[in-house]
């Protein structure tokens, strides 16, 4: 296998060009499953001082690429920074997960939104994507990233996670005006946040839109898949060879996705890889999917789920090996050293 020239093969991949085997990264491949991280984090007193100080994110960033024969690395930031520097006072309690002081309530609550200036107001994010880039010395490429404005949405408006998602779609159905106009403020910033990443480093850079799955197909279409469609060309008005990946969690692949022109479609472990490769032909690459529990399974059980993956994705080039969604804190890190370097052992014969 060829490790030398890794800073090209997840950049190729997304290109459609040769690569020796399938490149390979993780979501939340820097987290809580590494006993080096959770001492960062008892380190950094709390999870937002750990995002806040460019060191220390910088470090957490670089931690699983020490252990793993990794493709990139992932900024280690939290999709939240920016509705946090809008104002809205995000906060974490320990078991329950990201909460906001000001949760969205009404249209005026709204309006008063700040088009923040994300170079001042992310300064740390900024500074850490130096930080990363510099440390990797070209060596492994750097993906940023950002939350959809459909996700970053239901989190202010719910003010924490949520189950239904009573208060957005409440938003949705009897004041879809007021919705639109907070997706209109965020799909603003994220391109600014995305575009500033890159000029500080990030080499690719992926939308995380979690929630997309919630809303119904009409919905999806017009309350999600539109901004995001206005990130990716303000991107790439700015920076045109920059690649740029669409995650959307429980969504699956259509014409409309691929219209955006993104590079690349993440698939979570619920969509078939060899239908989406069909549908998509070679228009767009494919990222995934294989389902993140898989972690707990043997080392037998893992090899036989990476072999299906990879095999359903066939011949050529195009894909990028990824869980369906992100690593979870329970898994032994050594089942994830076992998953990245099957990957790279079972398919180079998919690249010959």
């Amino acid at each position: 296998m060829d490790t030398n020239n890794k800073n090209h093969h997840f950049l190729s991949a997304l290109n459609f060009k040769k690569t020796p085997y399938t490149p390979v990264w993780i979501m939340r491949q820097a987290g809580r499953y590494l006993p080096e991280y959770r001492q960062i984090r008892e380190k950094a007193g709390s999870f937002m001082s750990l995002c806040t100080t460019p060191e220390l994110a910088c470090e957490v960033t670089l931690q699983p690429l020490k252990r793993f024969d990794l493709d990139a690395a992932i900024l280690f930031s939290d999709i939240l920074t920016i509705p946090d520097a809008m104002g809205l006072g995000l906060y974490f309690i320990e078991g329950e997960g990201p909460k906001f002081k000001k949760p969205i309530n009404s249209i005026k609550d709204i309006e008063k939104l700040p088009i923040i200036d994300v170079e001042d107001k992310l300064k740390y994010v900024m500074d850490a994507v130096r930080l990363i880039r510099g440390e990797l010395n070209n060596k492994t490429p750097l993906i940023g990233f950002s939350g959809s404005p459909w996700t970053l949405s239901t989190y202010m408006i719910e003010g924490q996670s949520s189950r239904d998602f009573a208060k957005t779609k409440k938003m949705l159905y009897n004041e879809p005006k007021s919705l639109h106009l907070l997706l209109e403020k965020l799909s603003t910033i994220v391109a600014e946040y995305l575009n500033c990443q890159i000029k500080n480093g990030a080499q690719a850079v992926q939308i995380f839109d979690t929630w997309g799955g919630v809303l119904s197909p009409d919905m999806y279409d017009e309350f999600s898949l539109p901004y995001m469609a206005k990130i990716i060309k303000k991107i790439k008005d700015k920076n045109p060879t920059i690649p740029i990946i669409i995650f959307s969690k429980n969504v699956k692949i259509s014409q409309r996705q691929i219209n955006t022109g993104c590079n690349a479609i993440g698939l979570d472990w619920t969509s078939d890889i060899k239908e989406a490769r069909t549908f998509a032909n070679d228009k767009v690459a494919l990222q995934g999917n294989l389902d993140p529990a898989i972690l707990y399974a043997d080392e037998s059980v893992i090899e036989k789920e990476v072999s299906r993956v990879l095999e359903q994705y066939g011949t050529g080039e195009g894909h990028i090996f990824n869980l369906g969604h992100g690593i979870t804190p329970e898994v032994d890190p050594d089942k994830l050293k076992f998953l990245v370097d099957t990957v790279h052992n079972l398919s180079a014969k998919y690249h010959s």
